[in-house]
């Protein structure tokens, strides 16, 4: 098990620098040469490099945070554990790194609750510009929708299931999420999603696509949700395809075979 453990804290470093430096790839540096003729020589090379794109990521969102350290430190302090070498006792690394813990978490925590009052005020100005275009309808709720295209079909309920195909970005146009780039529908019950979505697809007859703009209480408010900010507007285009009947149920007789 404890094997285990160390191959896969390695593992992460090398999928977290491979992540993190695919998209710089093509604009870094040319590293200078190197011996890489030996298994032992592209071993060493391959986990030195993987673990300092690992540390290099985690120092940089870091740094935006305010925490700047210096490289040539934390050189010098990988050189000093391969050697067996310390400048700390280790009561004074501890103490160290709990401090280092506390700046970041307390940095991490004020940035958060800037940009969620950012976001906040952000949110609140788009709302009110999108509110003046043309074909733009708000709701009581503070919904707001645009007809792209009006369906003859029936609407949903809100006990109800649909099938939907839709696409949601940040106000900026950033994509968090698509079922068309699935290329499959998505179904789920509507009292089972996001209060915008539960008052905005029941205005939707069968086959319309409507573009609903929400405030943040009526999508994921003051905590945000994976990749979506704190307080955010969200945006989506959604096609209603079905309202999905419960293919369990017996089907209900045509009425010329009631008795």
């Amino acid at each position: 098990m404890k094997k285990m453990i160390k191959m896969s804290l390695l593992a992460v470093a090398v999928t977290v620098s491979l992540a993190a430096c695919q998209k710089e790839e093509a604009k870094a540096p040319v590293a200078d040469k190197v011996e890489l003729k030996t298994f032992e020589q592209q071993s060493a090379y391959a986990i030195g490099l993987s673990m300092g794109r690992y540390i290099n990521t985690t120092l940089s969102r870091q740094q935006d945070l305010g925490v700047k350290l210096d490289n040539e430190m934390i050189l010098n302090g990988v050189k000093d554990g391969l050697a067996k070498k310390a400048q700390m006792s280790d009561a004074d690394i501890e103490k160290a790194l709990k401090a280092y813990d506390q700046k970041i978490n307390e940095a991490a925590t004020k940035k958060a609750e800037t940009d969620a009052k950012a976001s906040l005020e952000n949110g609140k100005k788009y709302l009110e510009e999108n509110a003046k275009k043309q074909g733009v309808t708000v709701t009581q709720s503070g919904l707001q929708y645009e007809v792209l295209k009006m369906g003859t079909g029936e609407k949903p309920k809100a006990t109800d299931e649909v099938r939907v195909h839709y696409l949601g970005t940040l106000t900026d146009g950033t994509k968090f999420d698509s079922s068309y780039d699935r290329k499959e529908p998505a179904e789920f019950p509507l009292d089972r999603v996001i209060p915008g979505w539960t008052e905005g697809v029941q205005l939707m007859p069968v086959g319309s696509k409507f573009k609903f703009t929400l405030p943040a209480a009526l999508a994921y408010g003051e905590q945000g949700a994976g990749s979506i900010p704190p307080n955010s507007v969200l945006v989506f285009e959604v096609e209603l395809l079905d309202i999905v009947k419960d293919q369990a149920k017996p089907a209900e007789a045509a009425p010329e075979a009631k008795k």
